[in-house]
């Protein structure tokens, strides 16, 4: 068990110290059993710690166990004493109950009112409210687009509760490369002037408006059906990679002498707590084994790596029929890998050399240049969207070709949008009445992709939004594209959906702005030797295998996940809509490039032959956080390939330059 904890410590704060001294392992272990947390815990732990002391790239050494063991005990002493107060505050007689709402106001700014706040006067008993008052901003006018933006939104730095956020002018190592993928391609040099038309095709490989569906009407029946439809369709996936007859399937619940192969999903035999190897169970179809639930035996299986949800083809035995032994894990067959036409490929290089125009022209085609951002945008302690800004200037003087950002842009777990207690610009003030969150928008944020266009009109701005957007009104995923009326948005911008699978000239892009990866990581069971013993590698592994954007079900409770800065602290969750998960699946082929934002530790790498980037978030809520750089060269032919006529694989991941950089 030692050995267990040891080694996921290692591995959890690999990011913070490559190789953890025998003195700050057993401080980091002492904190466990000090706290009764697990190794998983102590990481966010300190995650927040780092943070909070302003610092990216902190590292583990004894000082700092030491200095984090203090501040976990400091925590904790504060809570007791916050929780003994309000038990003696309680014994009052006679008090009213109040119904007051945890989060604050969350829509005062559409109806005109405003959330009376701590410590405002009260006249008659009664608290008086403050008016909506417009935010005093006047920036973006007519700057060019490199310019950051000179107005301030108020902020209360001094209020009880609110964490040091380290001011963004003022951040540290700006521009320094965080990991970098296939370092022996070069970076070329911008060029000097924006290019003369779009180098990028887009093509929407998903049907849009099927994710346009009625939210929060799921039915039980629907929802079963389409889990239990996703075990049969693996079980013709296993059956045919295999080479089984129909005799070889049958039901783990169902007691037997004879060896067979079960496909199921894995799940827990709680409602409560974590999966581990004694709480696994297989569920089954209902028309292979009746939907029964049986326990798992992994003894005689040298290594597996589970989570809730996944579908699984097990072969083994069960004799008893309490539980079923099993002998071997079975492969999922993957997708085929994207591949297009030898014209076709010809076609796209042709159109970096500047479209059909330059078809005489003997120079080398450039590189694409895209850019990746993940939200939020902003610090907790304001809306100025510093980050944002800095990263379309980065857009701007370079000349990217795409931008391609995921949401939230308006995040409905920052303190200010949560309270409703901001300013605006007076223009968007001209009718306080008819002001939404969509006004929010058009003032806070569209100004910045306009200055962007300004500079590089011929760029691709692709927007992904997310279910924590205060700006959608589909706020379960799959999730539909926000309606872009009344966001005052350039036409270069793309509104998509969440998640979503594209064709940006040859490559076949799959992008959702969820974060499965931390939750996969919260969920996920190993035992053994893990096929895959690096976690973030295996992490998106899981998706490519099971087809998925987000093949986690149940997914995590939203208490269990990372505090927001709002006043229950507690984030939005994943808001999946059972009924429609297929429309979360990843389609026809592997992706050429798989963009998950996460809050774990960004990272570029090559998994089953597919590009994962997780660019990290450009806020990391009380710091600056990191932004993905691509830079990608044209595909190139054999003369055998082009004269064949047979399709041609894309191996992105052989000729892209990706770049994790601090913003």
């Amino acid at each position: 068990m030692a050995e267990t904890t040891d080694k996921e410590l290692r591995e959890l704060f690999a990011a913070a110290n490559g190789n953890i001294e025998a003195d700050v392992l057993a401080e980091m272990n002492s904190i466990l059993r000090l706290h009764s947390i697990d190794a998983q815990e102590l990481w966010y732990k300190w995650e927040s710690y780092s943070i909070k002391m302003g610092s990216d790239d902190m590292k583990l050494n004894l000082d700092t166990a030491r200095a984090l063991k203090k501040d976990v005990q400091d925590t904790l002493e504060r809570d007791n004493r916050t929780k003994s107060h309000g038990l003696n505050t309680n014994k009052r007689g006679g008090a009213t109950p109040r119904n007051v709402s945890s989060n604050g106001d969350v829509f005062g700014i559409l109806d005109g009112l405003s959330t009376p706040r701590p410590g405002a006067s009260k006249i008659n008993g009664s608290t008086k409210r403050k008016p909506l008052q417009t935010p005093s901003m006047s920036r973006i006018k007519a700057e060019p687009g490199s310019s950051p933006p000179t107005f301030k939104t108020p902020h209360k730095p001094g209020e009880e509760g609110t964490a040091t956020v380290a001011a963004f002018n003022e951040r540290m190592n700006a521009g320094q490369t965080v990991e970098l993928l296939n370092d022996q391609l070069a970076a070329p040099e911008p060029p000097i002037a924006p290019y003369g038309e779009p180098r990028i095709k887009l093509v929407a490989n998903s049907d849009i408006k099927k994710l346009s569906y009625k939210t929060m009407a799921m039915k039980s029946s629907e929802a079963s059906e389409i889990l239990d439809d996703r075990i049969d369709e693996f079980m013709g996936l296993v059956q045919e990679h295999h080479k089984l007859d129909d005799s070889a399937f049958g039901s783990a619940a169902s007691k037997s002498i004879n060896e067979l192969v079960a496909v199921g999903r894995v799940a827990s035999d709680s409602s409560e707590g974590r999966l581990n190897a004694s709480s696994l169970v297989l569920e089954t179809s209902r028309r292979m084994g009746g939907g029964l639930r049986i326990p798992l035996k992994m003894d005689s299986v040298p290594g597996f790596q589970f989570f809730p949800g996944q579908i699984v083809a097990l072969k083994g035995i069960n004799t008893s029929g309490e539980d079923f032994r099993v002998s071997e894990i079975l492969e999922i067959p993957l997708l085929k890998a994207a591949a297009s036409t030898p014209a076709g490929l010809e076609a796209h290089v042709q159109r970096l050399k500047g479209g059909p125009d330059a078809m005489d022209d003997d120079s080398e085609p450039t590189p694409l240049n895209i850019l990746l951002g993940a939200g939020p945008y902003t610090t907790d302690d304001n809306l100025d969207f510093e980050p944002l800004h800095a990263l379309c200037s980065q857009a701007a003087d370079s000349y990217a070709d795409a931008l391609i950002l995921t949401g939230p842009f308006l995040d409905t777990d920052h303190p200010l949008i949560a309270s409703g207690d901001f300013d605006l610009p007076e223009e968007a003030m001209t009718e306080p009445d008819t002001v939404t969150m969509s006004t929010v928008f058009k003032y806070l944020i569209s100004p910045v992709f306009n200055q962007l266009v300004g500079s590089n009109p011929h760029i691709t701005i692709i927007l992904v939004p997310s279910v924590k957007d205060a700006i959608s009104k589909h706020v379960s995923w799959p999730q539909e594209p926000f309606a872009r009326k009344d966001l005052g948005l350039p036409k270069s911008v793309k509104i998509i959906g969440n998640p979503m699978t594209l064709s940006l000239n040859e490559i076949n892009l799959g992008i959702s702005s969820q974060d499965i990866l931390s939750e996969l990581r919260q969920e996920e069971v190993t035992g053994g030797k893990p096929k895959d013993a690096a976690v973030l590698a295996r992490l998106p592994r899981y998706l490519i295998e099971q087809r998925n954007f987000f093949p986690l079900f149940p997914p995590a409770n939203r208490e269990t996940l990372p505090k927001t800065g709002t006043k229950s602290g507690i984030p939005a969750g994943a808001m999946i809509d059972t009924s429609y998960l297929k429309l979360g699946e990843i389609i026809n082929v592997r992706p050429d490039l798989l963009i998950i934002p996460s809050a774990l530790p960004p990272f570029a790498k090559v998994v089953e032959s597919v590009l994962v980037v997780n660019p990290g978030y450009l806020s990391k809520r009380r710091a600056a956080g990191t932004y993905g750089k691509m830079t990608i060269y044209p595909a190139s032919m054999t003369e055998d390939e082009r004269n064949a006529g047979v399709m041609v694989s894309h191996k992105l991941f052989n000729r892209a330059r990706v770049e994790i950089m601090r913003i």
